[in-house]
């Protein structure tokens, strides 16, 4: 941690160590608000997208949010920075390439482990398997191409957006009315009736989970070709290409989740087709919020990289604060599933079935998450979870908070 700078110094900045971007780390605190909310809400209604069929009040502007904004919306932000945070522990090995690979190797190899003691243990809807299959194969395949190969990726984005738009289309010529209403997708582990019961269900859920979303590589692989030319790093420098991509990204993650929005906001009534055909346009556009909340952080960063008036301490530990959630990640997030489990499983708290209660749940748990991580960034302590993941793949004692990989 930086020392608070004397009267003649410049007017204070985030405490991030001069190492590592701020942007990546930020994005990544922030946005373990949004997987809490996500998660709460499919634990309280077992099932996905979870948020109850039929709000009512206020329920109807969390639903229109959460819908708008959060569900099938965050994952991708993290896949981006995973394909980013890829390149980067590459390039800090680039003296030792064969080394630096088998290290990728052996981390990615822990995250499948980590991610299948996860889905047993705690929560089905686990990502960090397909993390680790995702970056065996792009250390194997990806990281070690030149830069012709990777524009490739923008080209497959290309044919995505074409299949959004063609998806857009069947959404707007085959609407019709209807009495159908958004209804959750069940999980059994989610609704198992004890301990025992709901680990079997997931031994049976996670493989079929991680198989149907290891295609989100092609938003790793985008994040690859970010860190390939250090936009987050700089992105003062990239400010142009940031807006762009903010105001794009967002734009199409927004719009294309509207029409799903309105249904489960009960303003919108039309028939299960087209509620079907409206939620395959809300997961096809939701992979653009991927890159749009990585590009609003990117901004974000940069201007908080601008000096500041000193009466700004406050918003400067907010900003440490959340940055610090963002080096602790992994922790955060499986600590989240020890959470939900507790509150929402049918044989502990049982305390799903409300929108409101969710809503709640999640916003106190990351709260919660977020001064724990800033108490242990003030001591130079990284989370346990990245503690045993740095030791695995390196082979010796995780180093202080603000100087890890």
């Amino acid at each position: 941690m930086t020392q608070t700078p004397p009267a003649t110094a410049a007017p204070p900045g985030p405490r991030h160590s001069p190492q590592r971007a701020l942007a990546p780390d930020l994005a990544r605190g922030a946005m373990l608000l949004f997987i809490a909310l996500a998660n709460a809400g499919n634990c309280a209604f077992a099932g996905q997208p979870g948020i109850d069929s039929t709000p009512h009040g206020a329920e109807r502007v969390v639903d229109f949010l959460m819908i708008t904004l959060v569900n099938s919306r965050a994952y991708p932000v993290f896949a981006v920075m995973f394909g980013y945070s890829l390149v980067q522990l590459a390039r800090r090995r680039a003296t030792d390439p064969d080394g630096g690979r088998r290290i990728l190797l052996r981390r990615n190899a822990c995250l499948v482990g980590f991610g299948f003691v996860h889905a047993t243990l705690l929560y089905f809807g686990d990502f960090l398997g397909a993390y680790g299959i995702v970056g065996i194969v792009a250390t194997c395949v990806l990281l070690p191409r030149g830069d012709r190969f990777h524009r490739l990726v923008l080209w497959l984005w290309g044919i995505q957006t074409l299949e959004a738009a063609a998806v857009a289309v069947a959404v707007v010529l085959r609407w019709r009315r209807g009495p159908a209403t958004l209804t959750n997708a069940a999980d059994p582990s989610l609704a198992a009736s004890s301990y025992g019961r709901s680990v079997l269900d997931r031994l049976a859920e996670w493989p079929v989970h991680t198989a149907t979303v290891i295609p989100f590589i092609v938003i790793v692989w985008l994040g690859i070709w970010a860190a390939r030319r250090r936009i987050l790093e700089d992105p003062a420098a990239h400010r142009p290409l940031l807006r762009r991509v903010a105001c794009a990204g967002l734009g199409v993650a927004i719009v294309g989740a509207l029409p799903y929005a309105f249904v489960s906001a009960g303003i919108a009534h039309v028939d299960a087709g087209t509620v079907h055909r409206m939620s395959w346009l809300h997961a096809v556009t939701g992979e653009y919020a991927g890159p749009g909340y990585v590009a609003l952080f990117g901004l974000a960063a940069a201007r908080l990289a601008r000096p500041r008036h000193p009466h700004s301490d406050r918003a400067v530990r907010c900003v440490d604060a959340v940055a610090a959630l963002g080096r602790r990640s992994l922790t955060a997030y499986l600590a989240q599933s020890v959470a939900w489990l507790a509150l929402f499983s049918r044989w502990a708290l049982d305390l799903g079935g409300s929108t409101y209660v969710a809503t709640v749940a999640g916003l106190l748990v990351w709260t919660g998450s977020v001064g724990w991580a800033y108490a242990m960034d003030r001591r130079g302590r990284r989370g346990p979870a990245e503690t045993v993941l740095r030791r695995i793949a390196y082979g010796v004692p995780a180093r202080p908070a603000h100087r890890a990989v």
